[in-house]
């Protein structure tokens, strides 16, 4: 979409979801309106084909996350890419990205590829945050129920960049390629009625690569029904999960610390400890001390805030340029690599 009168033209079914299919965003159909105007101007003065360099530069330090969709954008224009490798941290208005060919290839886009790397860098961090506090206690990210489901793989994904061992997302663990992670809701459970009922019979219909670690704070003290479980399953199950509601005060290193040592105690130190619910980098040091052997979480991660990003035009034509406040001309930074 690059005119005003394809906008006039462009209608939508009303019944539907509300987040942009692919082929919307492929087509521009979720930039700025001012864009398709800037395409206009410059066609009706023979400019659309004119050669710039822009820059995409943060806001803040970040994790860079987004670039493979970016690229998808990109990638059958005839443009050249430079940009941070996933993974990588960043610094406050460092140069991230710097696209080069003629501006009405790719102006449509700014919208699309600022969102993109904006929210996707900014729940990477919150992601490397936590690996940070983790060590090498795995964490896997629970957060697709705390954003709309469009995103959902979106977040996911850029958790496992920034340094997640997996999600629970069913369509972001098969983007990365990777098996979903999750155990079972306390919906099963207070459906059941039991929580050994609802262990039992995972034991016996999953598939054995399927790991058998089960929530105990449905019903029942969490170390009490940790020891029942354990006594069914024995060395089937790999560990049992805590998920206490901050109603009752939530998961403390304390209640791991006893469950821990219960364990333990009964001859079952090969069952992990799998904590979730209210998780944050602050927490987890003192979780891990007591005995937490895996994590969780969900909102710290989800909840991050989008680090901004702004792309400009740096040179036309070959030609140093910038707004005012803005230095003109390329910005040195090595670290990208060419990707298109």
């Amino acid at each position: 979409m690059k005119t005003m009168s394809e906008l006039e033209r462009f209608q939508v079914d009303k019944n539907r979801l509300f987040s942009a299919t692919h082929e919307e965003i492929l087509n521009g159909a979720t930039t700025d309106v001012y864009f398709i105007k800037t395409y206009e101007i410059l066609k009706h003065l023979g400019l659309e084909k004119t050669r710039v360099v822009a820059e995409i530069f943060s806001s803040g330090p970040g994790v860079m996350a987004g670039t493979e969709e970016c690229l998808t954008l990109l990638r059958d224009k005839p443009v050249t890419v430079e940009v941070l490798p996933e993974g990588a941290e960043f610094e406050d208005h460092e140069v991230v990205m710097r696209i080069e060919g003629p501006y009405g290839e790719f102006g449509v886009y700014e919208t699309a590829l600022l969102g993109i790397l904006a929210h996707s860098s900014g729940w990477a961090k919150a992601a490397r945050e936590c690996r940070r506090a983790a060590g090498k206690v795995p964490f896997f990210c629970f957060g697709a129920r705390h954003v709309h489901p469009a995103v959902a793989p979106v977040m996911e994904r850029a958790a496992v960049v920034g340094g997640a061992d997996g999600c629970s997302c069913v369509l972001a663990a098969s983007i990365l390629g990777k098996p979903p992670v999750g155990t079972i809701p306390h919906a099963v459970v207070l459906i059941t009625g039991d929580t050994l009922k609802v262990a039992k019979v995972y034991d016996q219909i999953m598939p054995a690569e399927s790991k058998r670690i089960v929530l105990v704070d449905t019903f029942k003290d969490e170390a009490e029904e940790s020891l029942r479980v354990a006594e069914a399953l024995k060395d089937r199950l790999e560990g049992v999960r805590l998920d206490t509601p901050g109603e009752r005060g939530g998961v403390t290193p304390a209640l791991v610390r006893e469950v821990r040592a219960r364990l333990d105690q009964a001859g079952f130190h090969h069952v992990g400890v799998f904590v979730s619910g209210g998780v944050t980098p602050e927490r987890i040091p003192a979780l891990v001390a007591a005995g937490a052997g895996a994590f969780g979480i969900g909102s710290y991660i989800s909840d991050a805030k989008p680090i901004d990003m702004t792309m400009d035009i740096k040179e036309i034509e070959g030609r140093p340029i910038a707004k005012r406040g803005r230095i003109p001309g390329r910005t040195n930074n090595p670290r990208l690599r060419r990707a298109i």
